[in-house]
């Protein structure tokens, strides 16, 4: 099943009201505003998702862009593109320490640049996801707050129109344990992003 995400018709009502009375004084500006609604739906979609039964899972629906070491911790993000599903999810089972929103800039998402975007962090103490705005992406929408404990898989929140989710791996992963690749398009929270032994085992 498809949901929309919380929001989405604040943007897809106008064009979507406009498109009828729009259509009958010019039918190509209403056709375009109907499909303008459309889209904006679309984008917003929040379809279910079905984690594997082990793994540290990808944060978000899209194209592996970033797999580099920092310090001792491994970081892993992925960018999303205007046809990718928007919804960030929880890469692993946590308790939430913090949620921190950072102002910054609004570079494109999959250039280095970005790292230095407006983002906001959920820090669950072993491992950090982060929302990472883009150019065009300016609203970042958390939906857990400190002292929540969060399922793996569990919706995180969302980036309206926009634009890349990372997450820093717990400390005893290695860089050769990541199990994709730069490029690899992903599922958030089904992708397996780590193998972990399974919770019998």
């Amino acid at each position: 099943m498809t949901g929309v995400t919380p929001g989405t018709w604040r943007y897809a009502a106008p064009p979507l009201l406009l498109a009828v009375p729009a259509t009958v004084v010019a039918f190509p500006v209403g056709l375009a505003l109907l499909l303008l609604g459309l889209g904006v739906v679309a984008f917003f979609r929040d379809p279910e998702r079905t984690p594997p039964e082990s793994g540290i899972v990808a944060p978000a629906h899209g194209k592996v862009s970033v797999i580099r070491e920092e310090g001792e911790r491994v970081r892993v993000g992925v960018f999303m593109n205007v046809t990718d599903v928007h919804v960030i999810r929880a890469p692993a089972d946590g308790y939430v320490e913090s949620v921190d929103r950072r102002p910054g800039a609004y570079k494109p998402a999959f250039s280095k640049d970005s790292d230095r975007n407006e983002r906001v962090d959920v820090d669950f103490g072993t491992h950090e996801v982060s929302f990472i705005a883009g150019w065009f992406a300016r609203r970042i929408h958390p939906y857990v707050g400190g002292g929540e404990s969060v399922a793996r898989g569990e919706r995180l929140g969302h980036i309206a129109f926009g634009s890349r989710a990372d997450v820093l791996l717990p400390e005893w992963v290695d860089i050769e344990d990541v199990a994709v690749e730069n490029g690899q398009r992903v599922r958030a929270g089904e992708t397996v992003v780590v193998e972990t032994p399974a919770a019998d085992d």
